[in-house]
């Protein structure tokens, strides 16, 4: 493991020296972070204006995580003075605005802190340790210069090395100064600076590709960035061409989640013993190859509603099925492709992918057009608690889409033409000609324009909750599913729980089960399980030595009162939706199956 000191590394976007020339630069930031112990960032901007009024303001959300974050609460000490030096007067109309009256209407130059406690991919964190930036988190803007350059200076805390990892590019001749183009590249090019480690980078089409981590543990660290180039190649054929000048992966510490950017993307990454297991490693491979495929698909391929944003709003689209669900599909197809996972494994990703929300109510109830919507108010997975039942994961439902609506082109097409063909064409009509995104019905014109046939069908399944036609779309594929119904438990009571210390909580219990029917939901505790004080153990071993028909008498405490219900145990009854290949397929359906794994 080698530490780097005294050196910047910085990745530039493509936006053209031309911007610099052409608009002035109105808003320039500098960051310092010498109460890293406080976990506190100090930021100071000064902006050039000729305006009597102005409405700073904090964003509520981040690009690439539709969900409402609360950063204008960690923001404190807030100050404005003019040109001169003197205070300034300011109110707070909303909770997101700092709302500031300038006189003279000349400069004005605000300061503040932010309070970075969250060490999360879509937030902002400092320690001792590490700092990480989720530019929305810590940068205010005004409304009339989110179209404008923005500079940013950086100073890392002095204990650390001056290695600061970003998509921005510096200004030429200043250190540790940084430009974007506008907003949203700004609030698209996170930070990382700390105690960092730079892996052995690798280049593709002559495009620079460089991971830069947090405290990485111990594993092949020439091995994982031979298996990354793979996933960067494979990926970067689908598409052709690389639109970045150059790509970093930051590895902001250990967690789970990830957020894709133009030129790079933030990994909760930890690696170590489980990295060395094969399905945890195939595990992080799809990962990876998931927001890496992003650059294309959202962040280039993107339905109109997702850029230029709204900071300050929910931005809606329907079309999440498509960025994030087909985004799934892809990188199982890099994973194959790249040789990192066979034929079985990418069958057991479709198949979980399949039960994850065919075995659950909330299939019945919303479709992949609405959990795209409603994500906003129903999280990426769908609503959490009781809720649950009534909604599904475009994570989920989007890949399997994409999988039907690829076999669907290619048996049409006689195999001639297949999805990457319209994701070709929506990359280089839409993003490269047209330099915007495209609606619903522009997406599903290019997709039949691609086929040669109305594909209705399809987008029904992704637009209401019409049960699929899995077999008819698999066997185009040259793949069977298994669709039949099986008995999987004779002693069920639709309880998920959890052991927390010595308490027995329910989580979430499964819509018209034994147990909901009896009135029992999440976000109670099971005191005792037929009479014998209650674990997970001892619940689950009741369930062993019980059938069908059998009862079962729980002690339950919510809100305070005490009761004891009995349940009748149930059946329960799923599909496995195994995937295997075809037998016997016919001489296109053979074409389809071996291109697809292939990659051919």
């Amino acid at each position: 493991m080698k530490l780097l000191s005294n050196l910047t590394l910085s990745f530039c976007l493509f936006f053209c020296a031309g911007v610099w020339a052409q608009q002035p630069v109105n808003m320039q930031y500098s960051v310092s972070m010498e109460k890293a112990a406080d976990h506190l960032y100090h930021v100071e901007l000064t902006n050039k204006t000729h305006l009597k009024t102005l409405d700073f303001k904090m964003c509520v959300w981040t690009p690439g995580y539709y969900q409402l974050i609360n950063f204008a609460g960690a923001v404190q000490n807030f100050t404005v003075a003019d040109a001169k030096g003197n205070s300034l007067k300011f109110d707070k109309p909303t909770k997101d605005t700092w709302k500031v009256i300038n006189p003279s209407a000349g400069d004005v130059k605000i300061s503040y802190d932010v309070k970075a406690v969250v060490p999360f991919v879509g937030n902002v964190y400092l320690d001792e340790t590490r700092g990480y930036i989720t530019p929305g988190g810590l940068f205010m803007y005004l409304d009339q210069e989110l179209r404008h350059p923005v500079t940013i200076q950086m100073k890392p805390y002095s204990k650390w090395s001056d290695l600061v990892a970003t998509g921005l590019d510096t200004l030429k001749g200043q250190y540790h100064v940084y430009k974007a183009a506008d907003f949203d590249v700004l609030y698209d090019s996170p930070f990382l600076m700390g105690e960092l480690e730079v892996l052995p980078p690798f280049s593709v089409q002559n495009k620079p590709h460089n991971f830069i981590g947090y405290k990485l543990p111990a594993f092949d660290r020439q091995a994982f960035m031979d298996d990354l180039k793979k996933i960067v190649v494979t990926g970067s054929n689908i598409i052709g061409e690389i639109p970045y000048t150059h790509y970093t992966f930051l590895s902001i510490g250990a967690g789970g989640g990830g957020i894709e950017h133009l030129n790079s993307t933030s990994l909760s990454f930890s690696g170590g013993e489980g990295f060395n297991t094969p399905e945890a490693r195939k595990k992080l491979y799809n990962f990876i190859a998931h927001e890496y495929f992003h650059h294309y698909n959202v962040k280039r391929i993107r339905p109109v509603e997702l850029g230029p944003f709204d900071y300050s709003k929910e931005n809606h689209t329907n079309m999440l099925w498509v960025s994030e669900g087909f985004t799934v599909y892809y990188e199982y197809m890099i994973t194959r492709h790249a040789g990192l996972m066979n034929n079985e494994d990418m069958f057991g990703d479709f198949q979980n992918n399949l039960r994850n929300y065919e075995n659950e109510p909330g299939h019945l109830y919303q479709s992949a057009t609405e959990a795209s919507y409603n994500t906003w108010d129903d999280g990426p997975n769908g609503r959490q608690g009781d809720d649950f039942n009534k909604t599904i994961s475009y994570y989920d439902k989007g890949p399997i889409l994409g999988l039907m609506l690829d076999f669907n082109i290619r048996h049409v097409t006689q195999n001639k033409k297949t999805l990457d063909d319209v994701m070709r064409l929506l990359y280089y009509k839409y993003y490269k000609k047209l330099n915007r995104g495209f609606t619903e019905q522009e997406f599903r014109n290019e997709c039949e324009k691609m086929a040669g046939v109305p594909l209705t069908e399809v987008f029904e399944y992704a637009s209401t909750v019409k049960p699929p036609d899995y077999p008819k779309y698999f066997a185009y594929g040259g793949l069977a599913v298994d669709t039949a119904t099986k008995v999987v438990s004779e002693s069920w009571a639709g309880l998920n729980v959890r052991q927390q210390g010595d308490t027995l909580r329910i989580n979430t219990v499964a819509y018209k089960s034994p147990a909901w029917d009896k009135g029992i939901r999440g976000r109670t505790v099971i005191l005792t399980v037929d009479g014998a004080p209650a674990t997970k153990d001892v619940l689950y071993k009741a369930f062993e030595t019980k059938n069908t028909g059998d009862s079962l008498t729980l002690g339950l405490l919510k809100n305070g009162e005490k009761k004891d219900v009995t349940i009748v145990l149930g059946r329960l009854r799923e599909k496995t939706f195994k995937i295997t290949p075809l037998p016997g397929p016919d001489k296109l359906q053979a074409a389809i199956f071996k291109s697809w794994t292939e990659g051919k």
